[in-house]
């Protein structure tokens, strides 16, 4: 059965990706860019199909304007994906107040208020799927990438709460955790160079290369697909055998150092 999707960062990367395929299957799509004219031809090819507006999703009242109106121009909105945000590579030292208050401000409080303007819609019609573009570094973390990890650890742990809450009006959640996708993300990151003290170091680290990105956009953006018709999605959707073995190695990690504390734990107890 064909759909309609409220994507919210569409204009490029996986946002434009995942448009497209939808547009070319059939779905509808309502869309929310930047700058509509990086998709004009998009409201060119597919016509009625294809609903665009511009968002700052750092504009909260915008942010439930435009989600109204997504849902307001169609009979029923059947997924919403929260896919905007942009990474910052600098050592937590190094970065500005400016960049830290503004990176949060998209990646993560703008998911939030994009969850928080969609449920009403979703409870009233019934159900639907709350699609939220992670990372594997939801689980990991790099040096000089901080800020981007308080980002998607939060929003993570924000689902985590979230998903317990809607369940019951029919709302599904999905958590999309991919790896290195060969997209232009790493291009169009920030880079604040590393102060004195920190080069050579761990956080002096070279830009990645293409050779580096070794999953597939298109292949990525399918299996999203995949999982947002499924009426059994995983909360948690880990692509890529990069991102696969990433967490499963920092998972098994952490678990092991949990479960040596457990004597120590205990004396803690109010009641030993």
């Amino acid at each position: 059965m064909l759909k309609t999707w409220f994507i919210v960062g569409a204009s490029r990367g996986m946002g434009r990706e995942l448009t497209e395929q939808l547009l070319a299957r059939g779905d509808h799509v309502a869309a929310t860019v930047r700058d509509t004219g990086h998709v004009a031809d998009l409201a060119d090819r597919y016509g009625d199909a294809f609903w665009v507006r511009a968002l700052d999703v750092t504009d909260t009242a915008a942010v439930r304007a435009v989600t109204d109106d997504a849902f307001a121009a169609h009979d029923r909105v059947d997924v919403v994906v929260a896919n905007a945000g942009y990474g910052v590579f600098g050592t937590a030292e190094d970065l500005d107040d400016a960049q830290i208050d503004s990176m949060i401000a998209t990646n993560l409080t703008g998911s939030i208020q994009l969850a928080r303007a969609a449920v009403p819609h979703l409870r009233t019609q019934g159900g639907g799927v709350l699609m939220q573009m992670s990372s594997m570094g939801g689980h990991i973390a790099f040096p000089a990438f901080s800020l981007y990890h308080v980002t998607k650890w939060g929003i993570e742990g924000f689902y985590e709460s979230l998903a317990h809450e809607v369940a019951p009006f029919g709302i599904r959640t999905i958590l999309v955790e991919p790896g290195v996708v060969r997209t232009g993300f790493f291009d169009a990151s920030e880079r604040v160079s590393p102060s004195e003290p920190y080069r050579g170091g761990p956080a002096d680290r070279p830009p990645l290369t293409t050779a580096d990105m070794v999953d597939s956009q298109e292949k990525t953006v399918a299996a999203m697909i995949r999982a947002a018709d499924s009426p059994h999605p995983p909360r948690r959707l880990v692509l890529g055998s990069d991102a696969w073995q990433a967490i499963t190695d920092t998972l098994r990690a952490r678990l092991d150092d949990v479960i040596a504390q457990r004597a120590n734990a205990a004396t803690a107890d109010l009641v030993s």
